[in-house]
């Protein structure tokens, strides 16, 4: 089983950031530490909400601690999300090249939260220039959605042609994850691009799916597991979910953990 270490948001009731990411890779018997980059009550969608970001210097000191008592040592992979600042950015590079110290051989995944279509960015523009130019570089694996791609590599993402090409200006540094790609009417997916190749893994897109499912995702492919298994179990997850206020992560766990692989749908 994979150690990682997760920088992520953190909320006390339901499950997104690293209640939702964290928690399915523990089901799966992973074992994760954790850095929440904000402590909140519940996802900002709901009627009320209460909490703060983490000032990044008490973050610093949580890694330093971890680090202190040798918890750094030995990690499989770093994986980093919600980051609400640019000083937050910051500190998860600095905190990407000591795991890279510490843990040679772990792997970088960026799941670059920064926005989604059609609202935009709902982050400052600053943070994601921060987290494109400072952090970015850092990752192995990146696991954005398509406006997020587009908006790093400057191409903006209208269909699958855009989508491939946004993706192979990013391929360089890191194997890309397309969420939610460009698709045929009533499917989505992930869109693979990467030294493997280019690879499509389609799904019928859902109405009634709640928060999360994209920190389930990057969670699990920190963890190791291979596109089409950690689709398998994320899939089934959402089925349990469906019309539910949160992701079932914990009470449908007997059921989405067993899931097996989703079918390859061939290449895009």
């Amino acid at each position: 089983m994979a150690r990682v270490l997760m920088l992520s948001s953190w909320v006390g009731a339901g499950h997104v950031g690293l209640s939702a990411g964290a928690l399915a890779a523990q089901m799966l018997g992973h074992e994760v530490l954790q850095l929440p980059s904000t402590i909140l009550s519940n996802h900002p969608a709901h009627a009320h909400v209460a909490g703060r970001a983490t000032p990044p210097e008490t973050l610093a000191a949580m890694r330093d601690a971890m680090d202190g008592n040798g918890w750094l040592a030995g990690l499989d992979a770093v994986l980093t999300g919600y980051l609400p600042s640019p000083e937050h950015v910051d500190m998860a590079a600095e905190t990407v090249a000591l795991v890279r110290r510490r843990s040679p051989g772990a792997r970088v995944v960026v799941d670059p939260v920064l926005g989604d279509a059609p609202g935009g960015l709902y982050l400052t523009e600053d943070v994601a220039m921060a987290l494109r130019d400072r952090l970015v570089p850092f990752a192995d694996v990146l696991t954005p959605n398509a406006f997020e791609l587009g908006w790093l590599a400057g191409h903006p993402v209208q269909g699958l042609a855009d989508a491939l090409a946004a993706a192979g200006a990013l391929t360089e540094m890191a194997e890309v994850l397309v969420t939610s790609p460009p698709a045929d009417p009533g499917m989505t997916g992930v869109l693979s691009v990467g030294a493997g190749g280019v690879r499509m893994f389609a799904s019928p897109r859902l109405d009634g799916v709640p928060h999360g499912v994209g920190d389930v995702f990057s969670a699990l492919i920190a963890a190791g597991l291979p596109v089409a298994q950690a689709l398998g179990h994320l899939n089934a997850l959402i089925r349990a979910s469906l019309g539910a206020p949160h992701l079932a992560i914990a009470t449908a766990a007997r059921e989405w953990t067993a899931a097996p692989p989703l079918a390859e749908t061939g290449d895009a």
